[in-house]
């Protein structure tokens, strides 16, 4: 009889423990070594011994007990199962639960198409924060150091509209927008002003390059709503497009954000820049560094922005914006600093820090390229 018709023979015979040893954790059997050596007709047995002999001898490794140590640990338990179990078939059909209705219209239900709804990935994210923020003061007529009374109102409107595949594209949107009207009894001339006034649209696209570098094109445009004017004095000092700067630049953008999401904001870095400074009124372009009766001034050069946003305490937020420009001739540069203290849901105070430097500008006598502005205000608040 051939060995494989042997081992089909005997593996009808299901209570045949020998074949146990081809699939339990390979023991070293005294009995294989002494099979291998006798002589006669090879029989089932003996070829399983002779495959276990030859892991014994080619992968000794693999043996990780003996036979000697198994007498040691005690013979199996009595009333061990000594059949197969044979497999169990179950009709899953008979065990659905039909629906039912209360006038059993089974056939009704089964014609009904299925409605299926697969929800597809967003990978647009909306947040906005917007503040109404008001400032008072009273001074009597007779009060020892003087003044005069004045009212303000701050008005601040911050959207984001960003897009990540979380792949390799990113795409950021940005807009700003600020207003603050001021009133003073000590100006007779103009019964409002705008001390804050802003409308900024930044964008960038990037597409990943290495973690949180991107290669990235930015454009920023900004200008103002109103006309600016100085106290008890006629003369405009700038308005809406007047000026309107545009700035296009290409680089590389550094993603900052810390496993606590306490600091976040990100870094662009463009050796190449274009930058258009439009003036509408004519009588302003001097005063912008434009020729005489020229609208447009084009220049190239290269740009950096920073904007993080820190947040140590619930309570607390540091906003912080860096914009530099160069083209190797003239210097311009933006600090903008906001403090946020959050007393609850909608009531903060922010603290508006801006140190500025121009030297393309029209410098003012007794007075350096540098500039300050900064304010405090109490008021509304809200974020989405």
């Amino acid at each position: 009889m051939a060995a494989n018709d042997s081992l089909r023979t005997v593996g009808n015979d299901v209570n045949n423990g020998r074949f146990f040893r081809l699939f339990a954790p390979l023991n070293f059997y005294h009995s294989v070594s002494k099979g291998r050596l006798g002589l006669g007709a090879e029989s089932a047995d003996t070829l399983i011994d002779n495959a276990l002999m030859n892991v014994y001898l080619t992968k000794p490794e693999f043996v990780r007990y003996t036979e000697s140590g198994l007498q040691m640990q005690g013979k199996a338990k009595e009333g061990t199962a000594s059949e197969v179990v044979k497999p169990r078939f179950i009709d899953m059909k008979s065990q659905v639960v039909r629906p039912t209705t209360e006038n059993n219209d089974i056939d009704e239900i089964r014609k009904k198409p299925i409605e299926m709804f697969v929800a597809k990935p967003n990978f647009w994210k909306f947040s906005g924060d917007y503040y109404l923020q008001f400032l008072q003061n009273y001074v009597t007529p007779n009060w020892y150091k003087g003044g005069s009374n004045n009212y303000s109102m701050l008005g601040t409107v911050t959207l984001q509209y960003n897009y990540n595949n979380k792949q390799k594209v990113k795409w950021d949107n940005k807009l700003e927008m600020k207003l603050g009207i001021q009133s003073s009894e000590s100006d007779t001339i103009n019964k409002f002003k705008a001390m804050e006034d802003l409308i900024r649209y930044t964008s960038s696209i990037g597409l990943q390059a290495h973690k949180n570098w991107y290669y990235t094109a930015q454009v920023i445009a900004n200008t103002q709503f109103a006309q600016g004017r100085k106290d008890n004095k006629t003369k405009v000092y700038s308005d809406f497009m007047s000026p309107f700067n545009l700035n296009v630049s290409l680089g590389m953008d550094y993603t900052v954000n810390t496993k606590n999401n306490k600091l976040k904001g990100k870094l662009h870095l463009a050796p190449i820049a274009y930058n258009l400074k439009y003036v509408d009124r004519l009588d302003l372009a001097k005063s912008f560094g434009l020729e005489k009766d020229h609208h447009t001034l084009h220049d190239y050069g290269s740009q950096l922005t920073v904007e993080l946003d820190w947040k140590p305490a619930d309570m607390f937020k540091w906003h912080t914006r860096m914009y530099a420009y160069t083209t190797y001739h003239k210097f311009e540069m933006e600090w903008e600093n906001t403090l946020t203290f959050q007393f609850n849901q909608y009531i903060s105070t922010n603290i508006f820090l801006y140190p500025r430097f121009d030297d393309s500008a029209k410098r003012v006598e007794d007075y350096s390229f540098w500039q300050f502005k900064e304010y405090l205000s109490l008021g509304f608040s809200y974020s989405m």
